[in-house]
């Protein structure tokens, strides 16, 4: 258990340094998450350097009211879609004025699921500077496993996205979708 909590801290660690070393700032959007994402950042000591307000969107209007998601997405493809977890986390970070953001929106379970969006159906998405990226993750455990190993997934993401060197030019990329947990 101690090498997991290890590994969970180093990973929040990294991104709070190096936003701070960045001089970056971070918002989070959270439906299914309900702020574990949030808390997963806030654990780290010098977060407040970079994160300065964020949201937990549970309802649709919420999403709507306060991340700007638009009402012809959630009627089109749900609140559990690629499209909404884009429209989260550019609206993060555009009502927080952050450089960053991370978002969450699916079913965590036990219950909610269908056979076209089943429980665990989790997207997470990350934004950093106008580039997104979005991730289709397909968990099989408890609430609270789904919860946590979406958290987890969306901290991935930003740690992909602030590793990266080249120039970003605003668009869209798609996370290999094919990660799927026990």
């Amino acid at each position: 258990m101690e090498m997991f909590l290890g590994e969970k801290s180093a990973l929040e660690e990294t991104i709070v340094r190096t936003l701070i070393q960045k001089h970056l700032k971070i918002t989070t959007a959270e439906s299914c998450t309900g702020g574990l994402l949030a808390g997963r950042l806030l654990d780290i000591a010098g977060a407040s350097e970079v994160y300065e307000e964020g949201y937990i969107t549970y309802s649709d209007a919420s999403k709507a009211k306060l991340l700007g998601v638009k009402k012809e997405t959630l009627e089109k493809y749900s609140a559990v879609s690629e499209k909404t977890a884009e429209e989260m986390v550019r609206g993060a970070a555009k009502a927080a004025n952050a450089d960053a953001a991370l978002a969450t929106t699916g079913i965590a379970g036990p219950g909610g699921g269908t056979k076209e969006k089943p429980v665990g159906l989790i997207y997470v998405s990350a934004y950093l500077k106008g580039d997104v990226l979005v991730k289709e993750c397909r968990f099989h455990g408890t609430r609270a496993q789904n919860r946590a190993l979406a958290v987890t997934e969306a901290l991935r993401l930003m740690e992909i996205m602030l590793d990266k060197k080249e120039e970003r030019k605003g668009e869209t990329k798609h996370a290999d979708s094919t990660n799927k947990r026990n």
